[in-house]
């Protein structure tokens, strides 16, 4: 049976320039392989080690990007090795078959988010209404299902993003704090259930998974054996479960090792 590995993209796999954590002294840091161009300008990498792990995983399981991003944001993105036959995108409202959308997939997600939680015209207004200027750059709505700011991190105030999350809380959403980033999502809207549909569809009796924010907790839960970053929500909050490792690695290291274990994994050696 075909293993599945499912992983977060940003900032688990793939980093910006700022989110590489390159600690190390410059003549010892990785070469690096960009995976992102967007506006004509270098966007996000990986290492060059990962770069060849993530072809090798491509070879050995079905690997299933899964990510936040919207289709058209993934669709930016230039992964190496075989392209996926499968990736889930805004955070589990879009399941793609050969890049493509499947449309009952979508239909069903419209389904349960009518019936579950509050619309996501409730939340924009929300957001107009509490969110200061002085430290919002943009207001964003992703594939119509879910919403989120570009702040600027430093003058966001954390009192603010808690009152959010409990606001959010009674309506069936959740709020996400990623980078310069806000994001309130439906609760129904889950990476999980469209990666336990892609193991359905696949036979896939084992499944592995990785992630660093709290929009990925239910991703990790959902699957056999899953790692995080030694960065991210996940890290910060010392989020944890059975059968989740916690990686120390942070930034663009934290991908190739995850890469690794994910190899390891799929070949039936112990994990690190």
């Amino acid at each position: 049976m075909p293993v599945l590995v499912a992983s977060d993209l940003d900032r688990t796999l793939i980093y910006s320039a700022a989110a590489l954590a390159l600690t190390m002294p410059d003549a010892r840091a990785p070469r690096l392989l960009c995976v992102e161009v967007h506006e004509s300008r270098p966007l996000s990498y990986l290492t060059e080690t990962a770069g060849q792990l993530l072809t090798d995983l491509g070879d050995a399981a079905v690997f299933v990007p899964t990510t936040t991003r919207t289709r058209k944001q993934y669709q930016r993105i230039n992964l190496p090795g075989p392209a996926p036959a499968y990736a889930i995108c805004a955070n589990g409202g879009h399941l793609l078959v050969d890049g493509v959308t499947d449309p009952d997939w979508h239909a069903g997600v419209l389904a349960r988010l009518a019936d579950e939680c509050a619309p996501l015209a409730e939340v924009r207004a929300h957001l107009e209404a509490t969110a200061d200027p002085l430290w919002v750059r943009k207001h964003r709505v992703a594939e119509d299902l879910f919403a989120y700011l570009v702040v600027e991190r430093e003058l966001l105030p954390e009192e603010w993003v808690k009152e959010l999350g409990a606001w959010a809380e009674n309506r069936g959403w959740t709020v996400s704090l990623q980078g310069r980033k806000v994001y309130a999502v439906p609760k129904p809207l889950t990476k999980s259930a469209a990666v336990r549909e892609v193991a359905r569809r696949t036979g896939a009796e084992l499944t592995l998974g990785a992630g660093d924010s709290l929009l990925d907790a239910d991703l990790l839960l959902a699957v056999d054996r899953g790692w995080r970053p030694g960065h991210g929500e996940l890290a910060e909050t010392e989020w944890t479960a059975p059968g989740v490792t916690a990686l120390p690695e942070r930034g663009v290291a934290a991908g190739e090792r995850i890469l690794r274990e994910f190899l390891r994994s799929v070949r039936g050696g112990p994990s690190a």
